[in-house]
């Protein structure tokens, strides 16, 4: 990577990025005994490193600032209180119930001018008043009323309340109900005659206006005609109904069986509920999770999730009419030519399977835009609505032969203009920041370069784009200005790591969570100018985390195989003796990045681990493998159609790196991970026998055709379309290649990678007759362990299968 220093080692090249000074100032006290680096002791988690700031936001004058925080003392299962500092550092104070209530909301609607939120909060309405600091409560009834919006008068808001859209005024006490969507099976709104007048309610004998079978019909003719009372109160009710239509023409509209109401929106110019409706698929089955340790004694199950392949929902958008209830389906327009079997004449152009977000419209209300993403994952389009036809217009596409992704796939917002969007792509080949205008020019770049935009948000008043990005170093991530229009970008953090900034109201202070390599995210004040100081405002870990000295990770990169850079983290002890053990760590999810020098939020019990065999005399090499994020459109979608190909043939190459220029003894090699990190563990110990003497799988994926499908059919297709990409991806067609020691680790209520995986994968191992190999399991864990005692019994089971196969 270009701001790598090269250094030679053993006749191979690499990199590596020095540690550097980082703006905490705390340091491990020589004078106070050293923190005992026991598995015990560092799988307490956030009781040792703390809890991160989140959820910040400022009072409006910007004197102070709120946020969601534990100290490290406070219970692991207990909720995130709100605390409250001022920006100077003084004050800091965890608030009450009460006190909390007088905060700014975490989310909502803003006013244009900001000075008023809507929200919502355990069911009900408030409205904040930014410059008195105070909520006023707008509802409080037994039903749930949620996702307020201003309209744009900014006088009233409109609400969701029992599936229906309705429009309150905050100057005096008017509802009005916009829709009228009604579930499937809902019974008709009856009109009841009494001397009062007209109303909706439950039908009444003899009043019944729903037409019956050939004889019901035949009877109520006959009583009618027999009867004046009754052919009078029919002429009645046939009256009444005439004015009720009149006064109210609005035709309720009605779900299926299979439909479900998603989000409901009202449209700037209020003639239209612009309403998201999910069509639930036939014949779709959802895996249910067995939860042993229960409350009741009983075993009982958790729904969970479809597999990959399964008939997919899709998402709709339909325009009602708030008068008339007519409706008009969004018309995406969009289709594809399906590709003619031999012998036969090639197809019409049909109707592409998509999903529509919600239309995002521009200041004045005047024009929308909406995503659209293709069912196959290899299309996405930006799409201008007229809501008056329901009609789209392609703005902006976006292919890939693999799949459409990377970070700031789903950007879009409005410039000043009103006719200008913004949004991201990788056309480039990186994630990158464009305008395009609705006029139908082309799009034009703002950002350039081998990096990327993490970060993208719009100045108050327009004129300004705040970015973060990776443009010093794929390892850092820093906050920049930069005119709207594009040009010069002014770098507003300094120091080296990873920066999450939140701006004041006023734009003028930078609220900042930071961390480096080996710190934690605090929370940093600084005003929004180049090369301000950053002033410290929390202090999250235990007194003792302080009490070791952490390793400063350096960066190296590995030379792959076929000519690529792999970066690395290297943790290796200062006496490391040649023919010493080592072990390769692979973080998970695939695209996620691990290497870098902020804090590792995600694997920061790895980290604290790899300090530990580091102390036991092992090297660690941790590597942002082919498929990783940060890094570009290439090594995002190398792995497409075979998993556990490129990203393993890294972890390989890692091994002979280590060999070749660190003095690792070949034979005395692991590998371990979790999830996507398991997998990886299991497809190195099965299609490469014999290169690690030890693997330890946690949660791994064992057969993909049995995962999710919006993350595996990206990148493999769906199973009955591409087996042999799911074949060759998934480690249990390949177990019969075990021969060094393997530990797998699963959680019982595991709603993401099912314990079902580890399961099939025992039960195959069983009948290969395989016996190098051990199981662990964790009734009360889900994918991600919360219990202290959880963690510390699976890494201790790890740390024993490397001691027990790679000190031989």
């Amino acid at each position: 990577m270009r701001t790598f220093e090269t250094l030679t080692a053993c006749g191979l090249a690499f990199l590596m990025l020095a540690p550097q000074p980082s703006i905490y100032g705390q340091a491990a006290d020589p004078k106070k005994t050293k923190l005992e680096l026991t598995i015990d002791n560092i799988m307490r988690g956030p009781g040792l490193v703390g809890y991160e700031p989140q959820g910040v936001r400022w009072s409006q004058d910007a004197s102070k600032l709120y946020f969601q925080w534990k100290r490290y003392s406070d219970p692991i299962e207990a909720p995130l209180d709100t605390y409250q500092i001022e920006r100077n550092g003084s004050g800091l104070k965890k608030l009450n119930d009460e006190e909390g209530k007088s905060v700014p909301p975490l989310a909502g609607n803003s006013s244009k001018d900001k000075l008023w939120t809507v929200y919502e909060e355990n069911g009900d309405l408030f409205l904040y008043d930014h410059a008195k600091g105070q909520p006023r409560q707008l509802t409080k009834t037994a039903d749930v009323e949620s996702r307020p919006r201003f309209l744009q008068d900014q006088k009233r808001v409109s609400f969701v309340r029992g599936g229906n859209l309705f429009v309150m005024s905050l100057d005096v006490p008017m509802v009005t109900q916009m829709s009228d969507i009604r579930p499937a099976g809902s019974a008709p709104a009856v009109t009841s005659v009494s001397g009062r007048g007209a109303r909706a309610a439950a039908p009444v004998s003899g009043t019944d206006p729903q037409k019956g079978t050939d004889s019901q019909e035949f009877l109520k003719k006959q009583e009618s005609d027999l009867l004046d009372v009754i052919r009078d109160r029919a002429k009645r009710r046939e009256e009444l109904d005439a004015k009720r239509k009149k006064e109210n023409p609005r035709k309720p509209f009605l779900l299926t069986a299979r439909q479900t109401l998603g989000t409901l929106e009202l449209s700037p110019d209020e003639k239209y509920v612009i309403a998201t409706v999910n069509e639930i698929a036939e014949g779709a089955k959802t895996t249910v999770v067995p939860n042993y340790v229960t409350e009741s004694t009983y075993t009982e199950q958790i729904p969970s999730r479809t597999n990959v392949g399964d008939t997919e929902s899709r998402a709709r958008i339909v325009l009602i009419d708030t008068i008339t209830g007519k409706t008009k389906w969004v018309d995406h327009g969009l289709t594809k030519i399906v590709p003619a079997k031999d012998g036969e004449k090639a197809s019409a152009p049909v109707e592409r399977s998509v999903q529509l977000s919600v239309p995002l419209w521009n200041e004045d209300g005047s024009r929308a835009v909406l995503l659209a993403r293709a069912a196959d994952n290899k299309d996405r389009w930006i799409l201008s609505l007229d809501p008056n036809t329901g009609k789209t217009k392609v703005v902006v596409t976006m292919h890939d032969d693999a799949w459409v992704g990377g970070p700031g796939a789903f950007t879009l917002g409005w410039m000043k203009s009103g006719n200008d969007i913004y949004y991201q792509s990788e056309r480039d080949g990186y994630s990158h920041l464009y305008t395009v205008s609705l006029s139908g020019d082309e799009p034009r770049q703002l950002t350039r370069g081998a990096f990327e935009v993490t970060g993208v948000q719009l100045s108050r008043d327009k004129s300004t784009f705040y970015l973060t990005t990776s443009e010093v170093s794929p390892a850092e991530f820093h906050f920049y200005s930069m005119p709207a229009e594009g040009g010069a970008r002014t770098k507003l953090t300094s120091t080296t790591g990873r920066h999450g900034v939140t701006l004041s109201p006023d734009e003028k202070w930078m609220a900042d969570i930071y961390s480096y390599v080996n710190q934690p995210p605090e929370l940093f004040v600084s005003k929004n100018k180049q090369g301000s100081a950053a002033m410290k405002l929390t202090d999250s870990p235990a007194p003792e985390f302080w009490n070791y000295s952490w390793l400063d990770v350096p960066i190296v990169e590995i030379p792959a195989s076929d000519g690529a850079k792999v970066p690395g983290k290297l943790f290796k002890p200062a006496n490391f003796k040649k023919g010493g053990p080592a072990v390769i760590f692979v973080h998970g999810a695939g695209y996620a990045q691990n290497v870098h020098r902020g804090w590792s939020a995600n694997y920061y019990r790895e980290y604290l681990f790899h300090n530990f065999l580091v102390e036991h005399g092992y090297a660690v090499l941790d590597l942002d493998y082919r498929a990783s994020s940060g890094y570009g459109r290439d090594w995002r979608t190398a792995i497409y159609r075979f998993m556990g190909g490129k990203d393993l043939e890294d972890q390989l190459d890692g091994k002979k790196w280590l060999v070749a220029t660190q003095g690792v003894d070949a034979n005395r090699i692991g590998i371990y991970g979790g999830s996507y990190g398991g997998f990886i563990t299991l497809m190195a110990m099965f299609t490469k026998p014999g290169t690690f003497a030890a693997g330890a799988a946690l949660r791994p994926v064992t057969d993909w055709a049995h995962y999710n499908h919006g993350y595996t059919s990206n990148i493999l297709n769906q199973p009955q379309q591409d087996a042999q990409a799911y074949q060759q991806s998934s480690p249990i067609y390949h177990a019969a290649g075990l021969r060094g020691a393997l530990l797998i680790c699963h959680g019982m209520v595991d709603v993401n990678v099912h314990f079902q995986d580890s399961v099939r994968l025992v039960q195959k191992l069983i009948e290969l007759r395989k016996q190098n190999w051990e199981t662990a399991i964790y009734p009360l864990e889900d994918h991600g362990f919360i219990q202290p005692s959880s963690w510390t019994d699976e890494y201790t089971r790890i740390f024993k299968l490397f001691e027990l196969n790679l000190k031989k």
